[in-house]
């Protein structure tokens, strides 16, 4: 017997989420009705690193090498997670899932290939 979804059957879910951000809402009001209030002063308010006054402005231009291999990296090895599935379940697949898989891998090396061309991975 197929069951017919109506509307009535969302009415669980919606009482828990207006519950849920209720009581998010009802927290953070309450938190800072009650919560302890701190007066600051110019001094607290100044940039503070190590002990260090500060010295020039934060910002200024820097290069942001570092943060594209970080990305490039990131990107790669989630789709290498994807390989481990596949792994497992290789006799499963057959050959399709072979072909699927060199396909998969073509599209990652093309993808490496181009990161390579555009230079992404050089510190220079």
């Amino acid at each position: 017997m197929e069951q017919i979804s109506t509307p009535i059957n969302y009415l669980p879910i919606i009482i828990q989420l207006a519950v849920a951000l209720g009581f998010v809402a009802l927290t953070m009001i309450l938190t800072h009705m009650i919560g302890p209030k701190r007066k600051t002063t110019d001094v607290k308010l100044t940039a503070f690193e190590s002990g260090i006054e500060v010295i020039g402005n934060a910002r200024q231009p820097f290069s942001i090498k570092y943060f594209v291999v970080a990305i490039v990296f990131v990107l790669f090895d989630i789709e290498v997670i994807f390989m481990y599935p596949w792994a497992v379940n290789f006799r499963e697949f057959g050959l399709n899932g072979l072909i699927e898989m060199f396909i998969f891998m073509g599209t990652l090396l093309l993808g490496f290939i181009y990161v390579i061309k555009k230079k992404a991975l050089d510190w220079d």
